[in-house]
């Protein structure tokens, strides 16, 4: 009951931002997005040192090396995180964007408009950047989110996610637009599928059996993918060299991501000059 009523709580303050941040411009969306990449670098050696008390409890309970390696943190990855969230402060709004429009013919324009959903439930496993993904992603598109991740990443989620809220409040964005659900237990998964009235869709990202655990008990929409069987195809027209190197990268930079490639298919006519 007490973890079910933090949770409650913290779903309620996140409802509550999320109506506040369906107004805040792209301007101040920006700022907030660059200003939150700024302090991931700043705070680069707090974030490393959270991590690696996550990574040594790994190697302690003997994790596979795949998930140790989704696990660790690096400068570099933390650059990186950082990267990707300028990168999203540069895209254009989503939220206002008129997708469609018509006149009737008694004269009245019906407008077809992307809105924000409103709360974004997000439950993932073992690489903590995903904390800072998520969070700017949804930023980005006028939505609230929660993230929930793996025990086995706490303390850097934690670190991540202090990281990157801790300048919000300046750009008229409430620090619970980015909740982070503290509790380890597994019960405050149950518990956040329930609330179909505080959460407007839920994610999960991660292997197949935590997507169809929450496909099966949640309330809640969910947004799934079970496989990711990426391919990588080679056609007769491709320069040889760079299709050679861009196999060898998708493969080989973290053979244990979800998007390292499984298969690759090869045109005929090129088979035999590129395959040896």
């Amino acid at each position: 009951m007490v973890i079910k009523n933090k949770i409650i709580k913290m779903l309620k303050s996140a409802k509550e931002a999320s109506l506040a941040l369906a107004n805040v411009s792209s301007k101040q969306k920006n700022k907030a997005l660059s200003a939150m990449a700024q302090s991931l670098l700043k705070n680069t050696g707090y974030i490393l040192s959270e991590n690696a008390k996550d990574v040594s409890l790994a190697n302690e309970t003997s994790l596979s090396d795949a998930m140790i390696d989704r696990l660790t943190l690096t400068e570099k990855r933390i650059k990186e995180m950082a990267e990707s969230i300028k990168q999203d402060a540069g895209l254009k709004d989503p939220v206002g964007k008129i997708l469609r429009q018509w006149k009737r013919p008694n004269g009245l324009i019906i407008r077809k408009t992307a809105v924000p959903i409103g709360v974004v439930g997000i439950i993932y496993e073992s690489r903590p950047g995903v904390t800072s993904d998520c969070a700017s992603l949804c930023l980005k598109s006028g939505n609230a989110c929660v993230l929930r991740g793996g025990s086995e990443a706490i303390n850097s989620n934690l670190a991540i996610h202090k990281a990157i809220t801790k300048d919000l409040k300046k750009f008229g964005i409430p620090e619970s637009a980015v909740t982070m659900i503290d509790v380890a237990d597994r019960s405050a998964i149950e518990v956040l599928l329930k609330q179909d009235s505080l959460i407007d869709v839920v994610i999960p990202r991660g292997g197949e059996s935590l997507i169809r655990y929450v496909a099966e008990n949640s309330l809640i929409p969910v947004i799934k993918h079970y496989k990711g069987v990426c391919h990588l195809y080679v056609d007769r027209s491709a320069d040889l060299k760079m299709a050679l190197d861009i196999m060898f990268n998708a493969k080989v930079q973290r053979p244990g991501v979800c998007n390292a490639i499984e298969k690759m298919l090869v045109h005929k006519d090129i088979a035999g000059k590129f395959l040896p």
